[in-house]
């Protein structure tokens, strides 16, 4: 089967993990809770609407995932070199492997059961005219 989804929006790169103290204990943090659950929310209802029956996809099958993430384009480019960078790659941060981190952990209990299913990445992130990311999902269905 293939999915394709459409999530607008500047793409987000993981975070590495905080740490504190809290009285002599260190302790560990996720400070992109408020960014993971607005993605995973706009994700739900972007597999909503491709209705597939057959989500999240079951624990023990292979996933395909390839991603296009379009990066907007510095305004502080003139408009010609605007025109021109659209669809060549963007080769600034955030780290593609970042961005694909991202996607896999809020796309957990939504897309599939767990992100090592994911066999397969093949991402790429280029200048486009409206900031978004892509994602095509396929696997083997087993019905």
């Amino acid at each position: 089967m293939r999915v394709e989804l459409e999530i607008p929006g500047v793409p987000v790169a993981k975070k590495r993990p905080r740490f504190s103290t809290r009285g002599k204990f260190p302790v560990a943090y996720n400070d992109q809770r408020r960014e993971e659950s607005a993605w995973r929310a706009c994700a739900s209802s972007a597999l909503a609407r491709a209705k597939v029956t057959m989500l999240p996809i079951p624990a023990g099958v292979p996933v395909d995932l390839k991603i296009d993430f379009h990066m907007p384009v510095p305004k502080s480019m003139s408009r010609k070199k605007q025109e021109r960078s659209l669809g060549s790659p963007h080769t600034k941060k955030p780290d593609a492997d970042n961005l694909v981190k991202f996607v896999k952990d809020c796309l957990n209990g939504i897309a599939w059961h767990d992100d090592s299913q994911v066999w397969q990445v093949f991402a790429r992130k280029i200048y486009g005219p409206e900031p978004k990311t892509r994602i095509t999902l396929e696997w083997e269905d087993s019905a």
